[in-house]
């Protein structure tokens, strides 16, 4: 069934998500897209799942969006002699070079981007966060540390440097594998780990080459410094909260995601807020309130979509924590005061006809109730600015391509759908429109729709016409007909 919201979901698979009847479950309980995590799992494990969605995509008729994820690069201790050591708070230990088994006294940092970069007074955070050390001193090829907490250091435990931007490219030899894989198969969406800078984003776009479009995800506290460049130079951007709130203070972050979610509503780049929204519904049947509320501001916010990791792809309530997600985004968005904080961002409008038009249908949707906004168009541009405006009525998004369709389901409000009948003229155009908004059960048998459109129809950044339709009984036949 369509949905009743405008915040999308973001789910994804793994052990507990992968095969067809999963996924099924998982789409008909409201996920809107499907984020396959390239950190885990094998390339003939995820072109079984991508196989997977596009029949399903097939079956159901409606396009799904499949968004990969980039694993980046990983910055690890070595390992020890026996495996672990435990240390107290005050102790020193050197972090060099020498791949030898380490001890209490030293072990290997196999990574010269760090022992090269991190200086005197530097924070090193390993195990995310549970053991914390202050550089004392800093040579050529070792660092020495001082534990500002007790604690015990294992195997190949991950390291941070929070504050440094390292000379590190986000871009592995494993990552172009995968991204080569990923958009051979067909992907629609990017995302890219370990962002710091806009050009990190510059190298991947060129490997793209099109094909699909490219998210940061900010998980550094390096990409906050960089935000603005960095939104420039993606299409969207996924706050990753679990990864930022390593490296930041937790009382940080709240106040961190909201500045994203900001300046990604100005930019007009869709944003997604991901990590431990639901994270106790991996082992329980409903979330903790504060989960609950967690959720729901963002929705407050008005952000694009928000994304269940673990809760989907290897908890043990996948379906029950997407049921969860879509009733708390329904609830939150029928409260009146989710409106009015949503609109407190105030979209940039640049001096175009699609901007100008968009703002027309938020004054007129919150002037006269529609049943929907029906955009045509070629690109997705279109749907993608209207969308921006966070109109009052739902956004019926007609395009002839089925990947702009598939990227679309990620935006807010939009109902995604591939029609190559639209044709040139006035009269074919309002039929289409018409059709497509039954499909997906709106009532444009009592109320108008707003209908944008290009003159020449397919020409990408024509966007020049904003026609209302009346629910006339002659249209409304023609459509039928048609």
């Amino acid at each position: 069934m369509p949905p009743s919201r405008q915040t999308k979901i973001v789910a994804t698979l793994g052990p507990a998500s992968s095969a067809k009847a999963q996924i099924r479950a998982l789409r008909l309980a409201g996920a809107d897209v499907f984020r396959m995590n390239f950190s885990h799992g094998s390339h003939e494990d995820h072109a079984a799942i991508y196989r997977n969605i596009r029949a399903l995509d097939a079956e159901l008729g409606r396009p799904i969006g499949v968004l990969m994820d980039l694993q980046g690069p990983k910055l690890r201790l070595g390992t020890f002699a026996e495996g672990s050591v435990h240390l107290l708070a005050g102790a020193r230990i050197r972090f060099d070079l020498d791949l030898t088994p380490g001890t209490a006294q030293r072990v290997a940092i196999p990574h010269p981007e760090i022992i090269g970069t991190a200086r005197v007074g530097d924070t090193l955070l390993i195990d995310d966060g549970r053991m914390r050390f202050r550089v004392i001193a800093a040579g050529a090829d070792a660092l020495e540390a001082e534990a500002l907490t007790s604690g015990t250091l294992s195997n190949r435990k991950g390291v941070n440097v929070p504050g440094v931007t390292l000379p590190v490219s986000a871009l592995t030899a494993k990552d172009r594998a995968d991204l080569e894989f990923g958009l051979a198969l067909g992907v629609d969406w990017v995302a890219l780990s370990f962002v710091q800078r806009p050009e990190d984003l510059e190298q991947v776009r060129a490997l793209i080459g099109g094909k699909a479009l490219l998210m940061a995800k900010i998980e550094k506290p390096a990409a906050i410094q960089a935000l603005d460049g960095i939104i420039a130079q993606s299409d969207a951007l996924m706050v990753a909260r679990g990864d930022l709130g390593v490296e930041l203070p937790p009382e940080e972050v709240p106040g961190l995601q909201k500045l994203i979610v900001r300046k990604c509503r100005e930019a007009g780049k869709p944003v997604v807020v991901a990590t431990q929204m639901l994270e106790s519904m991996i082992s329980a049947p409903s979330p903790t309130r504060a989960e609950a509320s967690d959720v729901a501001t963002a929705v407050y916010d008005g952000v694009d979509a928000v994304m269940l990791s673990a809760e989907s792809a290897s908890g043990q309530y996948p379906v029950e924590a997407v049921e969860m997600m879509a009733r708390i985004i329904q609830r939150t968005e029928a409260d009146s005061l989710q409106r009015k904080l949503m609109n407190a961002v105030d979209p940039k409008s640049s001096q175009t006809g699609t901007d100008a038009i968009g703002t027309a249908i938020r004054a007129v949707s919150s002037t006269l109730p529609l049943a929907a906004t029906v955009t045509f168009t070629a690109s997705g541009e279109t749907t993608l600015r209207i969308a921006n405006q966070r109109p009052h009525s739902p956004i019926v998004s007609v395009t002839p391509s089925v990947a702009v369709a598939r990227r679309l389901t990620l935006v807010w409000g939009v109902r995604s759908c591939v029609s190559t009948n639209a044709g040139n003229t006035d009269h074919e155009m309002v039929a289409e429109a018409l059709a497509a908004c039954r499909s997906e059960d709106l009532d444009v048998e009592n109320l108008p729709i707003a209908l944008t459109a290009g003159s020449p129809f397919g020409k990408p950044g024509s966007t020049n016409l904003l026609r209302m339709v009346w629910p006339e009984p002659a249209i409304v036949e023609a459509a039928s007909a048609a």
